[in-house]
């Protein structure tokens, strides 16, 4: 058998911890900083991207000068690229060179619309001076520096092109976020995140014999997430910071956890412990319980609107497993899927206009539907996909999908299209997860 050129995420030990807290924090609390350099422009909209009837912005990237130019400029129109929002112009077709000054009559023959210029000076860390031109009206329309040690040269490469993407959207970009999923590593299943395209993957070094998709926090700070430990069931709560563990609950039978709500210090969860799975709200500072339903049949997949008013979930009150809504205090319960004997896994979008989910159509598919129960759209053909989720800008969605025999982690504009594999070959995961920042 050939073996796999594609790199395999690896364990990271007593040694690693401190590399995981200072990546993690890199995101959460921007280390990579960027310092304005004197420029200030009027804001404008030069792509719409709530308008259906948007057109592609045709974008130049001219490659950056230094060592590390390349890549750099690489990362970003890989980031740019899969948007879909803009038109990329191979280089070969250029009529400037990056160390020419930015002239307008040299782009407009090839319809250029947007430049990008950079230059790279590398020394105990890199120093990546970006400058974005708009041809049109000829002018510099914004100028940054950024700093970052080398190990973070993707989160940099991210940064620079989240900052391309709101100067010409003026909306926040999703490059710098995170996915958390699960995979098997020997005979365990461990806890893995990485970045939104698939790198830097990290084996957080949480194992069990059976490990649920983990859920992040509204803030990016922690994880929680359900194991089974010893022949037992519990909720556990990951902190980034100091990368500590902690049970939450544990009961007998089945106690599989859902989301954070936006208050930070309750978590939705689905539990046995009275007999068939009924859904709970937690408090994680005092531990008191509230049942929210009481049921002889199955709910489970408790899934926390954005406002954190209303939670979607999974019952077969009705007879086969269905999505239904209901408020945050259990009332006013409403079903929203009708077609299908067997839909699971919610998740709603960050403007909690819709709700992603899985429906059985002979093979496991994703869908898309309104909290009303209108508007149902499938996203997928192929094969298996399931555990979906939900970009933090709501533009784009990850799942796990088998198509390719080893189950591995997808993503896919929310529309379904351009749907790619961004976990290497050789490592089975799934239950991926997208961070809120």
């Amino acid at each position: 058998m050939k073996k796999s050129k594609e790199p395999s995420a690896k364990s990271v030990g007593q040694k690693g911890k401190n590399k995981i807290i200072r990546s993690i924090l890199l995101v959460l609390c921007s280390m990579l900083y960027a310092l304005c350099i004197a420029l200030c422009v009027e804001a404008k909209v030069y792509i719409d991207i709530s308008s259906p009837a948007f057109k592609k912005l045709p974008i130049a990237i001219q490659e950056f000068s230094g060592p590390s130019g390349k890549e750099i400029s690489n990362i970003i129109r890989d980031d740019l690229e899969f948007t879909g929002l803009f038109l990329y112009i191979d280089r070969n077709a250029y009529l400037e060179n990056p160390s020419q000054p930015f002239n307008p009559k040299n782009w407009t023959p090839i319809g250029v619309e947007a430049i990008v210029k950079g230059s790279v000076q590398e020394g105990k860390e890199l120093s990546v001076t970006v400058s974005l031109y708009e041809v049109f009206e000829g002018k510099e329309i914004f100028k940054k520096e950024y700093k970052a040690e080398k190990e973070f040269i993707r989160p940099l490469s991210h940064a620079i092109a989240n900052d391309i993407y709101y100067t010409l959207t003026g909306e926040t970009g999703i490059f710098r976020s995170r996915i958390s999923f699960v995979a098997e590593d020997k005979d365990k299943i461990g806890i893995y995140i990485m970045d939104w395209d698939g790198n830097r993957i990290t084996n957080m070094g949480l194992k069990g014999n059976i490990i649920l998709p983990p859920r992040w926090s509204r803030d990016g700070t922690k994880l929680i997430y359900s194991a089974e430990r010893n022949r037992q069931w519990g909720i556990y709560l990951l902190y980034f910071k100091n990368m500590s563990e902690r049970k939450v609950f544990s009961a007998k039978g089945t106690n599989i956890v859902g989301d954070f709500l936006p208050e930070g210090n309750d978590i939705t969860l689905s539990s046995s412990k009275d007999g068939t799975p009924d859904l709970y709200i937690m408090n994680l500072n005092n531990n008191q319980i509230i049942k929210l339903t009481s049921s002889y049949g199955i709910e489970v997949s408790p899934a926390v609107s954005p406002d954190g008013k209303y939670i979607a979930f999974v019952s077969d009150r009705g007879g086969s497993p269905q999505i239904y809504t209901m408020r945050r205090d259990g009332s006013d319960r409403r079903r929203i899927t009708f077609e299908g004997s067997y839909n699971t896994s919610p998740s709603w979008s960050p403007k909690g206009d819709r709700i992603v989910f899985v429906g059985r159509r002979g093979t496991n598919q994703i869908f898309t539907v309104r909290p009303d129960g209108s508007g149902l759209t499938q996203l997928t053909t192929v094969r298996n996909n399931e555990e979906p989720s939900f970009s933090p800008d709501g533009m784009y969605i990850t799942f796990s999908s088998d198509r390719n025999r080893i189950r591995g982690i997808y993503i896919m504009r929310a529309n379904g299209e351009s749907q790619k594999r961004i976990t290497p070959k050789n490592l089975r995961a799934s239950g991926p997860r997208w961070s809120p920042n």
